[in-house]
């Protein structure tokens, strides 16, 4: 986190004149002079950085005034400069002066749903594939299922997303009653804010065919891996069912790789997720990320960064939390 940190800082900061951003060109010298200091720009770079840093961290030190002025909410500690436990302040947004992170904690439930219904017909689809086409390895349902992943490796999310989106939200819109844009609620001016849940279905089949493609590959060749061990041969001898040595002995076995990419790919999707989002225009932290660099909003683009490298890093431990649980050989004593 520290790494990104310094990479988004460096990367952004300064970028253009943020009076101009924020004021449009009918600022005048004061109100750009007023603007410069609350963002610290009439600082050196490195004062900059480490008041950046100050804000952006969970514990920090703040006096009264920041406290009140940037409306932080924590625990404070402390007389004029207090011990802060706080929220992290990602500044304020150039062009709606909204917090950043409000901002960002709005469009937040609608990446994570999509994220999760993605990597979850990802995994009840690409698990019993996989596992199918390594029972009936070179018959043609091994055959079918490889040639199938690969088409969706190679199909990037964004071509696949407006091939969808006109075909099953255009053309066949009729049959399906499904539409090529639309958020997680919709706000009627007689009925209200109103539940669209049939709007997931497309934006979420898009993003879930490259992780699909992929689990189906690894779960096929980590299940050739282990059906070709002793211990296998060991339990038909015993005399288990062929589902039984399948889908309890071998499948739990072959599981690592297959977490490591279920894994993986959900927090990549929590953190890519920017073009499926823009094409079917759901409301999440891709789509309000884009909108912002088309304005060149970069307090929104920096928060934006900053919150999907911590759920990549997050989903990352949480792995390897999960191979304990799956296997029993690497539990820790």
């Amino acid at each position: 986190m520290i790494g990104v940190v310094i990479v988004v800082f460096f990367l952004f900061q300064g970028f253009g004149d943020p009076s101009r951003l924020i004021m449009g060109q009918t600022a005048d010298a004061a109100t750009q002079e007023n603007i410069r200091k609350e963002l610290y720009l009439d600082q050196p770079r490195w004062k900059q950085f480490f008041l950046y840093i100050n804000d952006v961290s969970p514990i920090a030190f703040h006096s009264k005034e920041e406290i009140n002025t940037k409306k932080l909410k924590g625990i404070f500690i402390g007389g004029e400069n207090k011990l802060a436990i706080k929220t992290p302040y990602l500044r304020r947004s150039y062009q709606s002066k909204r917090d950043v992170w409000d901002i960002l904690m709005e469009a937040l439930p609608g990446t994570v749903l999509l994220a999760f219904s993605a990597i979850l017909i990802a995994t009840l689809i690409g698990i019993p594939l996989g596992v199918l086409a390594a029972v009936k390895r070179n018959t043609w349902m091994d055959t079918s299922a490889v040639f199938t992943s690969i088409l969706g490796i190679s199909a990037p999310s964004f071509f696949m997303g407006i091939v969808i989106a006109y075909v099953f939200g255009f053309v066949l819109s009729d049959y399906t009653g499904l539409h090529m844009t639309g958020s997680l609620y919709d706000t009627d001016p007689f009925a209200g804010r109103q539940l669209q849940l049939q709007n997931l279905i497309l934006p979420a089949i898009t993003l879930g065919i490259r992780p699909l493609a992929i689990i189906t590959q690894l779960t096929r060749s980590s299940m050739l891996d282990v059906l070709n061990q002793d211990y296998i041969r060991t339990a038909y001898a015993k005399g288990l069912s062929k589902r039984s040595v399948i889908w309890k002995h071998s499948l739990r076995n072959a599981l690592n790789p297959v977490i490591t990419a279920i894994t993986g790919w959900f927090a990549e999707l929590l953190a890519g997720a920017f073009f499926v989002e823009y094409i079917f225009g759901w409301k999440g932290i891709g789509k309000v990320t884009v909108d912002a660099l088309e304005k060149l909003d970069f307090p929104v683009v920096m928060g934006s960064v900053l919150i999907s490298s911590f759920f990549f890093i997050a989903v990352n431990m949480i792995a390897d939390l999960l191979y304990g649980l799956v296997d029993p050989r690497i539990r820790l004593e």
